[in-house]
């Protein structure tokens, strides 16, 4: 079953973020671009208390440094980077997002697993840019946080990531039959996203 997805395209170095209903945002940025999230949630009918889940697709500060600008929201990561994210890992989430508002970017509320179900989507673990990195697919949309993106890239590996466990993750998501891509950064793919998935293996 489809899910009604409304991206919000990041600003400068956020990750993308993705609005799902009008309750659960996946990712949040760096934390440096507040306004503009919170500006582009309110286009939508949303005002950032009305969050009640935050799903972040991996560890890195890029997506969890907004985390703290949504304190009543539950957080939800994989459970192998809830503890670079506990441990306020600065080496493991590749930057200092615990810097803004005493470290509440170390809170986590859900750890997932694979093939757990949330928010309408179900959990792939893929490995390969962080440990705990996931996907979220819904039977036709991919939420692929930083393990893939448009026109064949795939996530740098060398911040906690693995060249091997990122093809495998890659060879996984190739038996999925993906419409539409939302990556962490850059352009979503529309109607076609397996082609972009064989894509991004035939480069590793």
């Amino acid at each position: 079953m489809s899910s009604e997805i409304i991206p919000i395209l990041g600003y400068f170095n956020d990750s993308n973020y993705y609005l799902i209903g009008k309750k659960t945002l996946v990712d949040t940025g760096t934390g440096q671009f507040t306004d503009y999230l919170f500006s582009q949630l309110r286009e939508n009918g949303v005002e950032p208390e009305d969050i009640e889940l935050i799903i972040n697709t991996h560890c890195h500060y890029d997506h969890i440094g907004g985390n703290y600008a949504f304190p009543n929201a539950k957080i939800a990561v994989h459970k192998m980077d809830a503890v670079s994210m506990r441990n306020k890992d600065t080496l493991g989430t590749g930057g200092s997002a615990f810097l803004i508002n005493d470290g509440a970017n170390s809170r986590v509320d859900i750890e997932l697993e694979d093939g757990d179900e949330i928010a309408g989507f179900k959990v792939i673990h893929t490995p390969g840019h962080t440990s705990g990195g996931i996907c979220l697919w819904d039977g036709e949309n991919l939420i692929s946080g930083d393990t893939i993106f448009a026109g064949g890239g795939v996530g740098r590996m060398d911040i906690g990531g693995d060249y091997q466990d990122m093809k495998n993750s890659v060879e996984k998501l190739l038996e999925l039959d993906v419409k539409n891509i939302y990556p962490g950064h850059g352009p979503i793919v529309e109607n076609n996203g397996k082609d972009h998935i064989k894509m991004s293996y035939s480069f590793l």
